[in-house]
Parts: C-alpha cells; structure tokens; sequence
C-alpha cells in the first residue's frame, strides 16, 4: 500500500451506471466508515451519477475518552460552547477541497458536485461549502451542526456558493446532536446564503440515523440539483 501510515483508505464508490456527468461525495459520521453510506446510495442511485464515499482517517478523539476511531477532526465536546479543533476542521476541509479538486481533474466540473454527510461529515460538507472557492452544486446535511460557527461570516466572505441549494435533516428524537441543533444551524445558514435555497426537513422520532423516508428525500433533492445533461 502506498502512503503514509495516517492516509485512510480508499474512498467506497458507486460508479455511475452509465457516463458519469455528476458526482456526490458524502462523509461518514463519527467512527464509521465511508461503506454502509456506499451501499445507502447504492439503493438511491441515479443512473449519471458517481457516489463517492470517503474514510476519515483514525485519530484519537478528545470525546471518547481519547480512544482511536476514524474521525474527520477532533471532537471536545457536543454542547453550543465546547471548544473546537479549529486546526483539524480547516484541514479537514482543505482534503475534501482537494477531493472535488480530484474529480474536477477526472472531468466532473465543481458545480456539477454535491457535497453532503451525516453528523460530523455534515457538519464538514456545511463548512467546506461556505469556506471553498469552488463553485458546488449544493449541500446535503444530515444531523448535524455548522462547526466554527462564530468565524462567520466573515469566514465565508468571498463565498462562491452563496446561491447553493441545501437540503438539511434532522430527526426530533436525536440523543447525540440535538434537533435544536440542526433548527440553529438552517437558520444560520439563512443569514450566510440565499434563504429561499435552504431546506429544513425534520422527522418523528428519528434518533441520530437515518430513515428511509430521509433517503428518499435526499434521492429527490440530488435529481433536482444534479438533472442528466443532454449529451448523455
């Protein structure tokens, strides 16, 4: 295998049925990996678009009493006033940049990407797209938070997605990244982009997971963003 010990593995990807012409990459939640989110789109799948599900590399997490689990960046805490792994979010960030790079390189343009995660991979994608240059085709954030959230705006003032579409979810029973969270954050998100394109869509007594009702939504909302072109 080639590259450092820290490099995760490679990304879990559905291939496109036919010419890939779209691309989603969407990050994993705490401790998990990029596989059960692989075979979640596999059932949603849209016949031009690529899935692309990335590992977040291991690292030992202040949360969990420091042990070892893959992890985009360090978590402190999960109340409004934990302190933040500043450093490790904006690296984070900078590899997933790099990743859309990576497809861009493979003939995907930016704007035809779609950036999205659960948990803390939600909390990364909303960061990402705020804070990159590149153009993107929209966001999905499933139950989760804006990290940093007090750097903005000023974080996000040469925004290049200030008319993006995001798709926010959030379940009212979630135990882990409360429901109030994810309310404070679409509304957040009103003040740094174009309120009209953001979406707030919550489900009963949906814990910290997903649903079925959830991917069919996600499903709807990456037809609409990401539409087959017409030389396909």
């Amino acid at each position: 295998m080639c590259g450092n010990s820290m490099s995760a593995p490679l990304p879990a990807i559905v291939p496109a049925a036919r010419k890939a012409t779209a691309a989603v990459i969407f990050l994993h939640g705490l401790g998990d990996t990029g596989h059960g989110w692989a075979e979640g789109f596999a059932g949603i799948r849209i016949p031009h678009v690529k899935y692309i599900c990335p590992h977040a590399p291991t690292m030992p997490v202040s949360l969990n009493m420091r042990m070892s689990m893959p992890s985009w960046f360090d978590i402190y805490g999960l109340s409004p006033d934990a302190n933040e792994d500043e450093a490790g979010i904006k690296r984070a960030s900078e590899n997933i940049k790099a990743l859309i790079d990576q497809e861009v390189k493979n003939g995907i343009p930016s704007h035809r990407i779609l950036l999205g995660g659960f948990s803390q991979g939600g909390a990364l994608s909303l960061y990402t797209a705020l804070t990159t240059q590149q153009k993107l085709a929209g966001v999905v954030a499933l139950s989760c938070w804006l990290p940093l959230r007090k750097s903005f705006p000023q974080a996000s003032a040469s925004i290049a997605n200030k008319d993006m579409h995001v798709l926010q979810c959030h379940g009212d029973a979630d135990p882990v990244v409360p429901f109030m969270f994810g309310s404070q954050t679409a509304e957040k998100m009103k003040s740094l982009i174009n309120p009209a394109n953001i979406t707030f869509k919550s489900y009963r007594g949906l814990p910290h997971s997903a649903c079925p009702e959830e991917m069919v939504d996600v499903k709807r909302f990456i037809e609409k963003q990401l539409p087959p072109i017409s030389d396909e």
